[in-house]
């Protein structure tokens, strides 16, 4: 898969011939420097933007065949998003917050009863109906966590999650998803800079130059092909 921006002199290879497939239940890092094309990577797994060349397959679809309506849906049902800042509803309690996407998909059957289990999982039992923007950024996160779980996606995409946390938070959070992933046999890809909060994973895959490699360190293995 490639995806390339603007034309002639001023065009960038933001990602060029990148192939790899994640399975189900690993936790997988994609690390890189500032403008290695990690983000971009992250937004073409999330469906957020389309690959100029070649095609992503998700549960076995082919997304590049869906057209916008059908990736929208396709997406909010089997996709769950971690963001760096929590993007949380302030009006809203944190119970609201985390049904939000069962909302949308209007599958409300048990929504709540499985929003408060999430809650329950992710520490925030005594959070859950309090305001949004009355709880700490750590329980926020937390909060985004069980949002993101909450429509049962086939893969949580997390984008710099701890990248807004204090080192005690993020470490808290780092084994909070970790715990989630195994517990739930859940797919995590997580885009992150803080490679040494993570300690131990499936598997690491570092962009660099818009090239995937395996592991940390791109000096000593080959281009994924």
């Amino acid at each position: 898969m490639s995806k390339i921006y603007g034309q002639g002199e001023n065009q960038v290879n933001a990602l060029d011939n990148v192939t790899f497939s994640i399975e189900k239940g690993e936790f997988v890092l994609i690390v890189g420097s500032s403008g290695s094309g990690k983000s971009t990577l992250l937004n073409m797994i999330g469906l957020l933007d389309r690959p100029t060349y070649g095609k992503i397959f998700i549960d076995g679809t082919d997304t590049t065949k869906l057209d916008d309506n059908k990736i929208s849906s396709f997406r909010n049902n089997k996709l769950g998003f971690i963001f760096q800042f929590s993007n949380l509803l302030s009006d809203l309690t944190v119970l609201e917050n985390v049904l939000l996407p069962r909302q949308i998909a209007r599958t409300n059957n048990s929504a709540e009863e499985d929003a408060k289990k999430l809650l329950n999982a992710v520490g925030l039992e005594n959070q859950m109906n309090k305001r949004a923007n009355k709880i700490s950024g750590g329980q926020a996160q937390r909060a985004a966590i069980a949002r993101g779980l909450i429509n049962s996606p086939s893969i949580v995409l997390a984008d710099e999650p701890t990248g807004n946390l204090d080192s005690v938070t993020s470490e808290k959070i780092v084994q909070l998803m970790k715990t989630m992933a195994k517990e739930l046999n859940q797919t995590f890809i997580v885009v992150t800079h803080d490679r040494q909060h993570f300690g131990d994973v499936d598997r690491v895959i570092t962009i660099k130059d818009g090239h995937a490699f395996e592991g940390d360190l791109p000096s000593e293995v080959g281009v994924l092909v």
